[in-house]
């Protein structure tokens, strides 16, 4: 009976021995990925926390308003919570609207109509500057993805031009003197992989989730002025 022979082992790849192989620009490429890593992780993490929280806030607030009779009558303190996008739309509207009725009744011309208008428009402004506090962050992370790929490739198409640079130097190439180069080379194509896809599937779910926030937004938008439009005849 025959025995079968011992598998040899897996080579493995030191990771670190190859980023000693590298030359400077090359490492300064690697570190910088390594850098743009951290933020990315940084800015999902707390984007993700931070849509979560708003939206927990904005449907705490909607269900507040909706027990209420009047949004007109509300007193004061209803407008001072700023840091909630509903909030903060509301206000604007509830503002405008009373700024508005008092501006026109010392010219003698107030109706309803204008008053509605006013608070109409104090809603698109408020509306335009929470859908961009929802979407900050988004372009930084979404450069990371585009970006860190091609940082990758120049670093390997520059530490590939220095490893034939310096076999040309040699009156024989082998593998062997090729390899170490190479394989110094292709390490930053893998970290600016390792930084983009992460990043990519990130990105992606952030979108979609501030879309979805800003769809809810616009939406409350418009039943706030609905509602407004009702109270005031």
């Amino acid at each position: 009976m025959s025995v079968l022979p011992a598998s040899p082992l897996l080579a493995t790849v030191n990771i670190i021995q190859v980023f000693l192989q590298c030359d400077i620009v090359g490492q300064v490429i690697t570190v910088g990925l390594a850098v743009f890593s951290l933020i990315a992780w940084t800015i999902m993490f707390g984007k993700h926390f931070e849509l979560k929280r708003l939206q927990s806030l904005n449907y705490a607030f909607e269900g507040h308003l909706r027990d209420q009779r009047s949004l007109l009558d509300l007193p004061e303190s209803f407008r001072h919570r700023r840091s909630i996008p509903y909030a903060d739309l509301f206000a604007d509207a509830v503002e405008s609207y009373w700024r508005a009725a008092a501006i026109n009744k010392e010219r003698g011309t107030d109706t309803s109509r204008s008053r509605l208008e006013h608070a109409e428009n104090a809603l698109q402004r408020a509306l335009a500057r929470q859908t961009l506090r929802y979407e900050a962050s988004m372009i930084f992370l979404a450069s990371i993805v585009t970006g860190a790929p091609f940082l990758g490739l120049l670093g390997t198409v520059w530490g590939v031009m220095e490893a034939f640079g310096a076999v040309s130097m040699q009156q024989t190439a082998t593998i062997q003197t090729l390899a170490p180069g190479v394989s110094a080379a292709l390490l930053t194509t893998v970290a600016g992989l390792l930084v983009a896809i992460p990043s990519l599937f990130g990105y992606n779910f952030l979108l979609s989730t501030t879309k979805n926030l800003i769809t809810e937004l616009e939406n409350y938008a418009s039943a706030l002025a609905d509602r407004l439009e009702l109270e005031s005849k």
